[in-house]
């Protein structure tokens, strides 16, 4: 007898045993639109005399860590994006003016002698002018010591010597800073010449006088001196940590900036937590009821499945954003699915034979379907691929966690559910088994019988009327495309009683922008803005007080035009792209035909979702593109399923026409596509009521095109393949060769 079923459940405890230790013992990595905080992306420069690439990205990098510290944030994270860009987290830190303003500063650090007031004589060579902190303008020498130069700096205070604050600063070089101290005591008190100035990004930040004490010539000896200058403690805490951070190697430019607060975040994850609870139990009761004691298996290895993908994310180190919690709920649809079509194929296998009995039945289910899950997850895990590879932001955590979520339903539904439900089935009686009947969806099929192919030309004449009117909506309307795509800001405010909009747009207009776009939803107030600073958020948010009462900041976004540009064409290449690799896949994996019908009735499913968004205005941003890029790989599951029963049944009745071939395939795939697709419409309409506005057009896409993908892989794939097949010359697939059996066992090799 053979020990693969002691084998698996060995396997199977030995998973879910990891994964409960993982979750106990690790905790996950929040995102910042999860925590609340702020992240800035910031992209290096060319300059006449340095290329910026890694190398010098990654020194600009140091710098920046070194400023991040010394400005006391807890837990920051830094990291280069490619060669050029470097991602900056600071949770916590809601007001990005700051951050921005002293851990972005670009040029170098440098400290000169003040050769006198500028007045209206010219720079001569090798001076500049440069105005102080009060506005006087200063004649600079040569830079005496650079950002190198220096080893420490820090913010101190000595109550005995009053509440005021000051800078301390130590140097490596000792004596260049003592000949440049040296030098400017030998000028007398009040004298410009006897200041030091020190300049970061063409600015200065600082020009104190040497201190009487001072000697002429000898100047500040040991290397270490004190910045004075009535600061209070941010300022000289700010001080400290432009002259610590030193110079960048490269300029950097701020191109895109995330702010977060924290009650945002925590509603997020308390709406994702509604919907997946939600979704679960309604999944858990309908496929219970629909498979009965297989069902119940089968939902003891969805709880398994969630076990599974946590541990998974949090040994890996995953980020956990919003789209990605998105993309963990989702991805308990998917792992329906593949129990849905082990299900189904048993139950055909019983029906053909129930002399063999329920586990041989199972056995053949769990065989039969094996294909049809590989080749649906394995384009599903494309799609993941590509929103990782080709996307940005808190998108590409959705990548992440869809992908786990893939692989961990694999093992869910292939492994555990297998031993789950080899240990019960053939202990109960049939009825209760789930398998034994063949629901009523397949008996009426069954009863019915209809032709559906009769009217194939019928249903794809429908589709290109359906893809015309999302063409219409698309040139009537056009696209919303949120900031992700265009560049601008995206504030979000919320207040404490419900704003009127006429009141926000005058607010909005007061502040100074009157062409901004400003929606309102109940108590929360949308301003959608070009490149406008942070200092004009604050002037919109101090006008926003003052007409509808108090408001709090609660999502800040910044894109730079060129970022704008970049995602926008990383987008469309993301769409071309998964469509060419569906293609590809199916075209080894099947037929050309199949995989030409598969992709066209995939640019069906897009266009009826863009077209919907575009006659609704709703936006189309990041999240968007991962609700396409999910509906490409969940419709094309629908259809792998369709064609590869049609490629079985035609192997088998080579001689049948093809449009019966696909008929039949059609309807004896159906118990499985309604089955599955209202799995995952429980968890999607779960994301829609409980997900907020985020993810509730998000789940309005995927409820779209799901929908739509499943009718097109029945009406618009199956008819296509069959106009295809008459214009092809590629005979029919070779049945497979008939399977040998060992002697005496009866064990299929």
């Amino acid at each position: 007898m053979s020990r693969a079923p002691f084998w698996r459940a060995v396997a199977a405890c030995v998973i879910v045993a990891t994964a409960l230790l993982l979750s106990v013992t690790m905790s996950p990595r929040l995102g910042l639109d999860l925590r609340g905080g702020t992240q800035l992306v910031f992209e290096a420069r060319d300059t006449p005399t340095v290329t910026a690439d890694a190398e010098t990205t990654d020194r600009a990098l140091d710098v920046l860590g070194r400023r991040a510290d010394a400005l006391g944030v807890v837990d920051p994270t830094l990291i280069r994006s490619g060669e050029r860009r470097i991602i900056v987290e600071l949770p916590g830190v809601l007001d990005p003016r700051q951050a921005a303003a002293v851990i972005g500063k670009t040029a170098q650090l440098t400290f000169h002698p003040v050769l006198g007031e500028a007045g209206d004589a010219a720079a001569g060579a090798g001076t500049r002018v440069l105005a102080d902190e009060s506005g006087q303008r200063l004649r600079l020498g040569p830079a005496t010591i650079t950002g190198d130069g220096v080893t420490d700096a820090a913010a101190g205070h000595d109550p005995q010597q009053g509440a005021d604050w000051y800078a301390t600063v130590d140097f490596r070089d000792a004596d260049a800073w003592g000949r440049l101290t040296g030098e400017a005591a030998c000028h007398g008190s009040g004298d410009p010449r006897r200041r030091v100035a020190i300049v970061l990004d063409n600015e200065i930040i600082s020009s104190p006088q040497v201190n009487q004490g001072v000697p002429c010539k000898t100047g500040i000896s040991g290397g270490s001196t004190q910045i004075t200058g009535s600061f209070t403690h941010q300022e000289a805490q700010d001080l400290a940590v432009l002259i610590k951070g030193g110079s960048l190697p490269v300029p950097l430019a701020l191109i895109e900036q995330r702010t977060v607060g924290p009650t945002l975040g925590t509603q997020a994850i308390e709406a994702s937590a509604k919907a997946g609870v939600a979704g679960v139990l309604l999944t858990a009761l309908f496929i219970s009821l629909t498979y009965r004691l297989s069902g119940l298996m089968a939902t003891v290895a969805l709880a398994a499945y969630g076990l599974i993908s946590y541990a998974a994310l949090v040994a890996l180190g995953a980020t956990l954003t919003l789209p990605g919690l998105a993309g963990f709920v989702l991805a308990i649809g998917m792992a329906v699915d593949a129990n849905v079509l082990v299900f189904e194929r048993a139950r055909e296998e019983y029906g053909r034979a129930p002399r063999r009995g329920l586990r041989t039945a199972l056995q053949r289910g769990f065989a039969g379907a094996w294909s049809a899950i590989a080749d649906s997850n394995i384009t599903t895990l494309l799609a993941a691929g590509l929103l990782f590879l080709l996307a940005s932001g808190p998108v590409r955590g959705f990548g992440v966690t869809l992908a786990i979520g893939v692989l961990a339903s694999f093992a869910s539904a292939m492994l555990i559910t297998r031993v789950l439900t080899h240990a019960v089935i053939g202990r109960t009686g049939a009825r209760l088994s789930g398998l034994a009947a063949q629901g009523r969806v397949r008996t009426w099929i069954t009863r019915r019988d209809p032709a559906l192919m009769a009217a194939g030309r019928r249903w794809l004449a429908a589709a290109a009327v359906l893809v015309a009117a999302a063409v219409a909506g698309l040139v009537l309307h056009g696209l919303n495309f949120g900031i992700e795509f265009t560049g601008g800001r995206m504030v979000e405010f919320t207040a404490a009683r419900p704003v009127s909009a006429e009141a926000a747009r005058a607010a909005v207009a007061e502040a100074g922008h009157p062409a901004a776009n400003v929606q309102i939803s109940g108590d929360a107030v949308s301003v959608r803005a070009g490149q406008i600073s942070a200092d004009d958020v604050a002037a919109i948010e101090r006008a926003l007080d003052a007409r509808v009462g108090d408001v709090t900041k609660q999502r800040d976004e910044l894109i730079g035009p060129s970022l704008g540009e970049e995602l926008r064409r990383n987008a469309l290449i993301a769409l071309a792209v998964a469509l060419a690799a569906q293609l590809i896949y199916l075209a080894v994996r099947f037929r050309w035909t199949f995989g030409t019908a598969a992709v066209l009735a995939l640019v069906v499913d897009a266009a009826a979702v863009l077209g919907l968004f575009a006659w609704l205005g709703k936006p189309v941003d990041g999240v968007f593109l991962a609700a396409m890029l999910t509906i490409i790989g969940y419709s094309i599951n629908d259809k792998v399923v369709v064609f590869d029963r049609v490629r079985e049944l035609w192997q088998a009745r080579r001689q049948t026409r093809f449009a019966d071939v696909v008929n039949a395939a059609i309807l004896q795939t159906v118990p499985r596509t309604v089955n599955t697709g209202l799995g995952a419409l429980f968890i999607l309409t779960a994301l829609a009521v409980f997900g907020g506005d985020t993810l509730r057009d998000f789940a309005i896409a995927l409820i779209v095109g799901i929908v739509v993908g499943t009718a097109s892989s029945s009406f618009v794939a199956g008819p296509l393949a069959i106009e295809l097949e008459r214009r092809s010359k590629q005979p029919p697939p070779q049945p497979p060769a008939p399977r040998r059996r060992r002697q005496g066992t009866g064990a299929v090799l």
